[in-house]
């Protein structure tokens, strides 16, 4: 098992917790027809967010990947083109939550907490 949280683009998002979770569930299908560690196929804004999160959590897979051996949080990226799916470690759970809400607040993209019971779901202030 691993620690999931997940950012997305809030603009085309449900808002309301039912129909997101079932635009969640169709997204999480992984039905897109790239592969998911393309970060050039996500929005700019997802994208900036994840180039920050490789400074604390960098990639075990695809383009940003990083051979590592120190101890260094590790993360694995799942990108789509309205959403990055970030698996965790559980020995990080609280470096990943805090930094990856904190820059999804910071890139004005959604968060979505994946591996709380009701996750919690934040949107940005858009305007």
């Amino acid at each position: 098992m691993s620690y999931d949280l997940m950012v997305f683009k809030a603009e085309t998002t449900p808002k309301e917790r039912g129909q997101f979770m079932n635009w969640y569930r169709l997204q999480t299908q992984w039905k897109e027809t790239h592969g998911y560690n393309n970060p050039d196929v996500t929005t700019p804004e997802l994208r900036s967010w994840m180039l920050e999160m490789l400074e604390t959590f960098p990639a075990m897979n695809g383009p940003y990947a990083k051979e590592t051996s120190d101890g260094t949080h590790m993360a694995d990226y799942n990108i789509g083109t309205e959403l990055i799916y970030v698996t965790f470690s559980w020995n990080d759970v609280e470096d990943a939550y805090e930094t990856a809400k904190r820059l999804a607040i910071k890139h004005k993209v959604g968060f979505f907490n994946v591996s709380a019971d009701n996750g919690e779901i934040v949107f940005p202030h858009l305007g």
